[in-house]
This record gives C-alpha cells, structure tokens and sequence, in this order.
C-alpha cells in the first residue's frame, strides 16, 4: 500500500550509495556544515543506502571515521564540534539496498514511512549513472516517487548524447523535470557564482563584456593527481568527456551567457543553453587545428616520482590490460568559438588535464590592448586580465598597470593587480560547493543545476568533437607528469598570437 504523503513533516534525504566515496567524503560531511548553521531544520532524516550489510550503529561508525579522516581536524577540533555532531547523527540512518534488487526497495519504503504517511523525499542518487533507470523505476513501482519528491543525478550523464538520452527518458518516466537537479559541483563555487553578480550588477564591466574590448577568453581546469584509483573507468572515459563536457562547458556558459531576462532558474537556463548552441562546430577539416590531445608518462609532480598513466596500479585490479587504452586522453586542450553577435572572433581556448604541474582553476578574460602608448620604453604588450580563480583558492583580480613609484622624469610602468574579492578575515563563512548546491536542493531551487536540454547540447557538441578526431585519426601525445601538458598545446593559442596565461 503507497503511502500518503504528509507536507507538514520534515522532509527526508535518501543518499543512494551512502557508503560510497562521493557521500563519505562530501555528501555527509557538507549535510553536517548545513546542519550546524541551522539551515536544514527542515528535514527529519537523512538515510544513506548500499550493498553491504550494515545495521544503524555500523553506517554511523563508518561515517564518522571517514568524516575525522577527510576532514583534516584536529583532535581538539574534532573534540569542539563533537556534540553539534551527536545531534547531527540523530538524523542517520541505513537501509541495505540493492539498486536492481526490487523486494529490498520494501525495507526502504518501511523506514520512511509512519503510521501510514510519509513526508517529501530528495533521493540523491550517488551511484553508476547506468542504474538511474533502474533505481526510479523501482522507486515508482513501491509506491515510493510522488508528484513532490525530488532527484538529485550525478555526473556523468551517460557517455555520449545517445545514452544521455536514454537516462533522461527513464528518470523523466518517474520525476518531472522540475524535481530533477542534475548536479555539476564547479557551479556551487563562489567564483563561478560571482560571475553573475560581477557581469549583470556591475557597469564598470557589463559593457566591456564583448567582443569590441576582449581579446581572448581561458578556461584552465589542471590537476596534479592521475587518474587516482580510477583507471579502468576514466580509460573509457578520456579527458573530453570527464572534464570539458560538464564542468568547462558550464563554466564558458556562465561566461558568454546574456543577461537572462529574470534571475530565476528558467531564465538563467535559457540563456545558458544558447551559448552551447551557438558554439562553431569542431568537424574532420578544422580538428587537427583546434584540439590537441594528450596523455600522461612517467614524471614528477611536487618533487615525488610517479608512473604513467598506462603504468597506473589499478589496472591490476582488472583484467590487467592497460594497452587498450593507449590512445585515451588524459589531457585536452582546445580552441572553441561562441557563434554570435557578442562573442564573433573572440577564441576561447579552453585545457584539462590530470598529472599537470599543480592544481588549480581560473577564468581569464583578456582584454584588448591599447592601440598605441604614450609612454616611453612601453612594449604596449601588456594586456589588461581578470584572472577569476576557482581553486584552490577562490578569489577575482584585475591585472593592470601603474606608475613604477620613483622620482624619474619619465614615467615608467608596472604592472599591478586589484584584488576584487571579499576579504577572508572579514569573517564571512566559507563552505564546500556541495553545501550550497545542497541547501539548493532542500529549498528546490534549481538555478546552479543543469537541465536536461543543457546537458544534450553539451554532448551534441563534445560527441562531434569525438566523432571528428576519430575520423582524421588524431591521436594523443605524451607528456611528461609534472608539466602542463603536451608541447603542441602551447601552439594552440600561439598560431593566433597568442599565449596561455600562467598564474
């Protein structure tokens, strides 16, 4: 028998896979944030699910030594918080569930269910993306998906639009469009939100904005890990499809995006999805100049040796293989275009790639240079650039140049930059992405969430890359660990007269 749904309890939170590594080492532990500023008094329970048979007390013992483990506190940190902790757990719980198993999805509907009602459930589903279809339409079959309860999807969204597709039309067979959150966590970032103040609530740069003053655009996303226990997985997978067709997409998006006509969630979206519209097609005649690919040897990275990415240990682990994937990418780097009235003939040039030189990930919005200068002994080959970092650190600087201090009679120049961003002793409170992204999903606010036509135009453009490169043969080169990626990605922005920015 389904259950009634009550809106007056307080709503519950099923993580499926909740002893997994995305909820052991985000998912819990930005709940907890949440739930120390008092922001999810709204909801009543939070259950994580999975295939190993754990009771209540187990599930909290793992999750509590993964939370010491990820956290980086210290004791006496970890003492600080223990009873904010203690009546955060109160709210765990933990019901084996196998995703294909329908008879055990029964043991689930009795654990949130009350004398025959029930409150608003948000199912996060932490798991494979290929057991979407499945896991909803169990959830539909026991009577356990209404009209008001949510989904959150994780990426990847299938591994080309073909079987995109296929898991839209599933979860769309059992959840609305607007109770589904497909999550891409670079846009829980400060930064990146920022965009939409700095461009629609600025006038010193929202006329700027355009082609008539920008030069160039970059978007660089570099890891210093491998593939870090993923292998197997990321050698079917490739740099293209790990990185680009979400996370670099999303960014550029938010980037070249028109002013939405309202700031809510639709109009935001709308603006969104025609940016990834009007990017040129990269097709067989023009993809040997507009990508490069790459793939990572042996090397050091922070003065540590470390082995290829063929040479990586967990191939071990599987049929032992790795020459299959002698042609996948571990790094990308392309040059993409926006094709319309604001950005025509502006190149945005964007890489990622894993075992690079360090961690990081900016935006830089190079200006156009002066036409001629004034000063004396001036290259004028200093362009004007806000360098907006997303990490590790978060912050917004403007480059520009500034009388040399001195009292020579000729005025000389350097460069300086402004810090836009807020002061971190100002005693503002930082948080993970996955908080804010979370807080969101308990509020239904969709607006940092991607819908489905998004992600289908993201792969629409990602797939022709893949099909193009594939057609002429492009295959990657190699590059040493510890460096930014294959000598030819440098050549990219340079045929154009042009450079990479380096921080």
């Amino acid at each position: 028998m389904t259950a009634k749904i009550n809106t007056e309890l307080k709503s519950t939170i099923v993580i499926v896979g909740g002893n997994g590594d995305l909820a052991l080492r985000k998912l819990i532990p930005a709940l907890f944030g949440l739930n120390q500023r008092g922001l999810i008094d709204s909801v009543g329970k939070i259950i994580g699910t999975g295939r190993a048979p754990l009771d209540r007390d187990s599930y909290i013992a793992l999750v509590d030594e993964k939370r010491k483990l990820f956290s980086g506190n210290t004791d006496a940190e970890n003492a600080a918080i223990e009873s904010e902790w203690q009546k955060f757990i109160q709210l765990l719980d933990y019901c084996k569930l196998e995703a294909t198993n329908s008879a055990q999805y029964d043991d689930l509907a009795e654990m949130i269910t009350i004398d025959g009602k029930r409150a608003p459930v948000t199912y996060y589903l932490s798991t494979v993306p290929s057991l979407y279809g499945a896991i909803c339409e169990n959830l539909k079959t026991h009577g356990l998906a209404s009209e008001i309860d949510q989904v959150v999807l994780e990426k990847p969204l299938g591994h080309n639009l073909e079987t995109c597709n296929e898991i839209h039309a599933a979860v769309a067979k059992v959840f609305d469009e607007s109770k589904t959150f497909r999550i891409d966590h670079y846009l829980g970032k400060e930064t990146v939100q920022n965009l939409l103040t700095l461009r629609f609530s600025n006038a010193l740069f929202n006329p700027l904005w355009s082609n008539r003053y920008i030069d160039n655009i970059q978007i660089t996303v570099a890891e210093s890990i491998g593939v870090a226990g993923r292998a197997a997985f990321y050698g079917k997978t490739g740099a293209l499809r790990d990185m680009v067709q979400n996370h670099l997409l999303q960014i550029l998006s938010m980037v070249a995006m028109e002013p939405p006509s309202k700031l809510n969630a639709d109009a935001i979206r709308n603006e969104k999805v025609k940016v990834l519209e009007a990017l040129s097609p990269i097709t067989s005649e023009n993809v040997r100049d507009n990508v490069v690919r790459g793939q990572y040897t042996d090397g050091a990275v922070d003065s540590e040796s470390v082995v290829g990415f063929l040479e990586e240990d967990d191939y071990k682990d599987n049929d032992g293989d790795s020459s299959k994937f002698s042609n996948t990418e571990t790094f990308v780097a392309l040059k993409a275009e926006v094709h319309n009235w604001r950005w025509a003939g502006v190149p945005f040039y964007l890489r990622t790639g894993k075992r690079l030189r360090r961690r990081y990930s900016e935006i830089v919005i190079e200006f156009k240079r002066q036409p001629f200068s004034l000063f004396e002994d001036d290259p004028n080959d200093f362009a004007n650039k806000m360098v907006i970092t997303i990490q590790p650190e978060e912050n917004i600087r403007l480059h520009t140049l500034h009388k040399k201090p001195g009292l020579s009679g000729k005025l000389k120049l350097q460069p300086v930059a402004l810090d836009l961003s807020v002061d971190p002793e100002d005693g503002s409170q930082s948080y993970d992405a996955y908080e804010r992204l979370l807080l969101d999903v308990v509020n239904g606010d969709q607006t940092l969430f991607m819908r489905s036509d998004e992600v289908e135009a993201a792969w629409r453009w990602t797939d022709s890359i893949i099909s193009s490169w594939t057609d002429v043969g492009l295959n990657v080169k190699p590059y040493p660990s510890g460096t930014m990626g294959p000598t030819k990605s440098l050549a990219l922005p340079e045929r154009d007269d042009r450079s990479w920015h380096e921080s």
